[in-house]
């Protein structure tokens, strides 16, 4: 909350002249990645679907037909497959997951560092003034790399598909995604992004 107007006026100035910036559309950015699934030279890994109601199997085909649509997936032929997992929000609602869990399993760890929250509360505890900015759906503005799209490949009923951007779940995901937006910060970070 900022109470000097002035300051008030000179923000909302900066946030109206990259409103931009703020588009709440889903889209890819198309920040590629590097590989995040390497598995080495193990087989692919096949899992059945898991049985689902009339009424699930309806919402994951709902759900894969936004992603289809959105570019984040794309039918596949691959001879991976990891289950879909419809899991109970507290609001009732089902959230669309991908059970990745074989798949993590045989995933070499990317031992790329994570922030930790005592340091970023260290750098944060002279600071005047705060703000944040969220990715819209985060990973899903990483391209996935071609090489890796076959691994995180997920059936329905009716189709076969592999996603083009970064699925949540994976194991490598938050490394991955730090990477990049340690690249988007720069030399800003730790100075005045955290």
């Amino acid at each position: 909350h900022i109470d000097n107007e002035k300051h008030r006026l000179a923000i909302q100035d900066i946030l109206w002249r990259n409103k931009i910036l703020f588009d709440p559309t889903p889209s890819i950015i198309n920040i590629p990645s590097q590989s995040a699934i390497r598995t080495g030279d193990h087989p692919p890994i096949y899992s059945k679907q898991y049985s689902a109601s009339y009424t699930d199997q309806n919402m994951k085909f709902q759900e894969t037909q936004k992603l289809l649509e959105r570019g984040q997936i794309e039918e596949s032929t691959s001879p991976w497959s990891s289950p879909i997992v419809l899991v109970k929000k507290k609001d009732k609602t089902m959230r669309f997951c991908i059970d990745y869990r074989r798949l993590n399993a045989i995933t070499i760890k990317d031992a790329f560092p994570l922030p930790r929250i005592d340091e970023i509360f260290d750098q944060l505890s002279d600071a005047v003034y705060y703000t944040k900015f969220d990715f819209k759906s985060g990973y899903f503005q990483v391209t996935l790399s071609k090489e890796d799209r076959p691994k995180t490949a997920l059936s329905t009923r009716d189709n076969h598909y592999q996603f083009t951007v970064l699925p949540q779940g994976i194991t490598n995901g938050p490394a991955t995604f730090q990477r990049i937006i340690n690249h988007i910060l720069g030399p800003a970070r730790w100075k005045y992004a955290l």
